[in-house]
Parts: C-alpha cells; structure tokens; sequence
C-alpha cells in the first residue's frame, strides 16, 4: 500500500490485512502535499505477532526510546516495538493480536511514530507540537500548553472557513518556512460541543470514537475527511505564530497582543521542548522571528478567536 504523507511516498508491507485497515484509516483521502521537486520514497513493514499467553491490559505499556548504530527503537514490550533506520529511510513495526484491541496506541504510538521520524529525518523537517491552519497558501502555527485550547480553536477556524492543516503535529521545512501535517482527525473533548451551534457538525464530533489519551483524558476522534470544513490541499507558507491562552483576555475585543522579539526564542524553545533540540531548529526560529509570535487570549466565543486569527492572514 503506498500513501503520499508529509512531502513523502510511503510505502507499507505486511501480510496483515488489520495492520494494512490500521494504515488505510490513519491516511487514507489526505490531500497529497508535496514540498519539494522529487518525493521521497520511505519502506514500512508491518508485522503482526501471534497474542500473547499473558491478559490483556487495560492499556499497553508506555514507549521507551533507544538508539545506536544507526537504528532508532520505541519499545513497549517484547512482541510490540518499532525499529527505524533513518538513513536507509525503512522501519519495521511489529504489535500483537493483542494490541487490534487498542487500536488508537497502536496507529498513534507505532505507526505514527514510525512516519513521522522518518519524515522528519529524510526531509529535514522541523517536528512542532502544536496545530496550524491558514487560507489561500498562508498559514498560522498554533502553539501553547496542553488544555490551552488548540484544538477547539481549529475546530472553530475549520467551521469559519479556513483551511485546516493540521491538529496536533505540524512539520516545518526552516528554508521555506512551509508547513505540512496529517490532517486525519480531530480530537475534541466533551465539553466543547456547548460552543458548537451547527446541529450537523455537533452530531459529526457526537457520533466519533471516544480515544483515552496516556493522561487519562477522553476526548472525540473526529473523522475530518468526513466533509467537515476544507483540508489544506498544499502545505502552507507559514506567516507567523500564536501562542493560545487558556486566559479571559481584558478586552474582549481585542485577543490579540504581539510577543517582544526578545522573548520569541525563550518561548519558543520553552514550548517545544523536543523540536528545540533538532536539526533545524535554529533556522525555524530566526524565521520565525523575523515574521513575529502573536498571544491570543481568550474572547466570549471561540469563533471570536477564528476571527481574529483571520486579522493575521489577510
């Protein structure tokens, strides 16, 4: 099965034909975004072990990292690890019958990894927690901390128009400051169906699988190939950054403060602890500070927030 991801050409192998429906729902009907003038090829062989003689629990052990001798590995345990080769551009996936049963660890902690490091490896991206939307080519990096509300503000400029790239990971190319994501589903919690008024898209998020994340929150898997709004159909030039408070602003006509430009590198650097030690990092933030980091806070309705970032795209 071959799936353009992030500016690559994927390639999966398996005799698995759960692992390759695992794959087929992670990327299947994403628009293929390309970023430079040949696409690189990448090779992911997935591997399904027989179940294991020992119950199930209720949640698969977390992922330990090791490298060495050209090989990056993400273990879990001994029948469900992941082992990458960046340089020859190929990883191996192996899981258990036992985790078909936890299938958003098995895509999001296996399968994603094993993408997205190759991907950031092979074409030199910039790796970025955080969510990113724009319109006509132009894109906004939505950064801030967990429960700031990112996702509920994507939500929010998916519904008001804009172009939505990403939720969760977004991938930058420094040079070109371009940036490209999955854009597969969205994950709301419960409590944001209160600020949606569109009766059909709160039935789209009310009917999506609830996923438990490590930390114990639940939160819907929304389907965004479903209809819903408008998927970035190219990667976007970046124009600039915000930082999404969880914060009431004092004025709620005005969300909007610009970052000192001798504050953006801390900041930065300070919310995207992993990307800051990166191959590229250094460029994404010079550029970045050239272009400037916005705060927004929080307004009467998060269709206040959409709106304004609107203001930084035109």
């Amino acid at each position: 099965m071959c799936r353009q991801i992030l500016g690559g050409c994927f390639r999966f192998e398996s005799t698995s034909e759960a692992l390759l429906d695992l794959v087929e729902a992670a990327y299947a009907g994403l628009p293929p975004h390309q970023l430079m003038m040949g696409t690189p090829e990448f090779r992911i062989e997935l591997r399904l072990l027989p179940r294991q003689l020992s119950p199930s629990a209720a949640e698969p052990p977390p992922m330990r990292v090791q490298s060495g001798a050209g090989l990056l590995c993400g273990v879990m345990d001994a029948s469900n690890y992941v082992v990458l080769a960046p340089e020859q551009r190929r990883a191996l996936v192996v899981a258990s019958e036992d985790m078909l049963s936890h299938r958003y660890h098995l895509r999001y902690e296996l399968i994603e990894f094993a993408v997205f490091t190759l991907a950031t490896r092979g074409l030199g991206l910039v790796p970025l927690h955080g969510a990113c939307v724009g319109r006509e080519g132009r894109g906004i990096l939505l950064l801030g901390a967990s429960g700031s509300g990112k996702s509920t503000l994507a939500l929010h400029s998916l519904l008001q128009g804009l172009d939505f790239l990403a939720e969760d990971a977004v991938f930058v190319q420094p040079e070109s400051m371009l940036a490209t994501g999955v854009a597969n589903y969205l994950h709301v919690q419960a409590d944001a169906l209160c600020l949606i008024d569109d009766d059909a898209t709160r039935r789209w998020i009310n009917q999506a699988p609830i996923i438990r994340r490590r930390s114990g929150v639940e939160k819907f898997e929304a389907d965004l190939r479903l209809g819903h709004g408008r998927l970035a159909a190219a990667p976007l030039e970046l124009v600039g950054a915000v930082f999404v408070s969880a914060q009431s602003a004092d004025d709620p006509d005005v969300l909007l403060s610009v970052i000192p430009p001798d504050e953006i590198a801390a900041r930065l650097s300070a919310d995207q602890a992993y990307a800051s030690g990166q191959p590229g990092w250094h460029r994404f933030e010079q550029r970045m500070m050239q272009q400037g980091v916005h705060l927004l806070r929080r307004g009467r309705h998060p269709r206040d927030s959409a709106n304004a970032l609107r203001q930084l795209l035109d």
